[in-house]
């Protein structure tokens, strides 16, 4: 999918799954990547990462490790840990926006997801809503 948008950098948190196999492949691919964490590393890798089915801190700290030492590690600082999700969404989005914008791309929104949302706390449909409030396009990668 990067290849066939023509992707040219990836703006990404480094939860397990999506985002962390979509780092992998741009890293691959020679793209630049942004990570956008919503605490400091090792609390997201603690949250977001190995407190879920699989093996993915292995992947979590190569990753993070090559994104930091390009300076594109960007972790924000929540109003409140209720928002925090959601503001790193956020700051996702604008990052992007304002890459997209010094490097003269077009930027798209992709949400990996099986489309069915899970109510008031789904950060991926809320993602998908705020990218769409900022006129981007978005793209939908289903997962069974």
């Amino acid at each position: 999918m990067l290849r066939a948008e023509g992707a040219e950098l990836l703006v990404s948190s480094a939860a397990c799954g999506a985002d962390l196999l979509a780092l992998s492949e741009a890293g691959s691919l020679g793209l630049r990547r942004r990570i956008v964490l919503p605490f400091d590393r090792n609390k997201f890798r603690a949250t977001s990462v190995t407190d879920r089915p699989g093996d993915w801190g292995l992947l979590f700290d190569e990753v993070v490790n090559e994104v930091e030492k390009q300076r594109d590690l960007l972790v924000i600082h929540p109003s409140s840990e209720d928002k925090a999700y959601v503001e790193a969404n956020h700051a996702i989005v604008d990052e992007a926006l304002s890459l997209g914008e010094q490097h003269r791309v077009p930027v798209v929104a992709t949400l990996v997801w099986d489309g069915k949302s899970r109510g008031e706390n789904d950060f991926t449909e809320e993602f998908g809503v705020y990218a769409r409030t900022k006129g981007l396009t978005t793209v939908e990668v289903m997962t069974l």
